[in-house]
């Protein structure tokens, strides 16, 4: 495995504003760097069942809209978390950069996780600050300056932009539960009929979905979704179930068709983005 943080992530596409929409797959990452296996006291195939596993591949060869794809896994650090979302009690001396302790962190899933699947703890020792800043620094701060400057490249040639946000759930509990969910942060980082959009696409094939609920978007949809400056974020969940045996971590009959429901998808919101009416609303001049 390579131990350098750079590069964080990868970029397939045009990012030059061509396209309204930005994909990005923070959480399907599978690089582990030796020193933090070693810190670990969980195996590497534990770890791994953190992941949003093959995310990024059910992307691939998507050409109508840049892809980002984050390169390390979540649990080394968790990109949809804001970069002071630390617990000062992981680290073994007080911590150089500025620190907030939220929900999130005191469940350990903070931007520098303490634990993984299942309320594992990741680690068996105390970490250094240094490592933490080390992170936050080199993979956290240019993953969401890249995003906004895709996004804010297709605002500025479009007037608007549409990030999706991909991630992917354990079936969730109940009776026919949700298979998809869409994360608007309850309506506040999208236009609804952007949303509908979504949500009739996938509704297409046969899944059921939900809004906001269990997941109504994270770190990344709050941040860069703005309403007011025309940029609209989604949060997509997929129930892993559909495209991933979770055994192995492999892709499972499913994969091909999950594709196909986002391939389809990018093509339908670039297509479709127009006629949306996504621009902010104009301020009336003062008299």
């Amino acid at each position: 495995m390579n131990d350098s943080l750079q590069p964080g992530f990868s970029v397939t596409g045009h990012c030059d504003g061509r396209s309204p929409l930005v994909l990005a797959s923070p959480h399907s990452g599978r690089d582990y760097p030796p020193a933090f296996l070693a810190a670990a006291r969980l195996s590497l195939m534990q770890l791994r069942r953190t992941e949003d596993g093959l995310v990024d591949q059910l992307l691939d060869g998507i050409a109508c809209a840049p892809v980002l794809r984050a390169r390390f896994a979540r649990t080394y650090l968790d990109l949809n978390r804001a970069a002071d979302e630390l617990d000062p009690a992981m680290f073994d001396a007080p911590l150089a950069i500025p620190v907030r302790i939220t929900d999130r962190v005191t469940a350990g899933l903070g931007v520098v996780p303490r634990l993984a699947a299942h309320g594992q703890d990741i680690y068996g020792r105390k970490l250094a600050p240094a490592d933490a800043a080390r992170r936050v620094t080199s993979l956290h701060l240019p993953w969401h300056r890249a995003i906004a400057d895709c996004l804010d490249r297709a605002r500025r040639r479009h007037g608007h932009a549409i990030l999706i946000d991909c991630h992917s759930m354990p079936t969730p509990v109940g009776i026919r539960p949700p298979q998809i969910v869409l994360g608007d942060r309850h309506g506040t980082t999208a236009a609804p009929a952007l949303v509908r959009l979504v949500e009739r696409h996938f509704g297409s094939f046969g899944w059921r979905v939900a809004r906001n609920t269990p997941y109504a978007g994270g770190h990344t949809t709050q941040t860069h979704g703005d309403l007011t400056a025309g940029v609209h974020a989604i949060q997509i969940e997929i129930d892993r179930s559909l495209y991933m045996d979770g055994a192995s971590l492999h892709p499972g009959p499913g994969f091909g068709r999950v594709a196909e429901a986002m391939h389809g998808l990018a093509r339908l919101i670039v297509a479709t983005a127009p006629i949306l009416r996504l621009d902010p609303p104009r301020r009336e001049a003062a008299e």
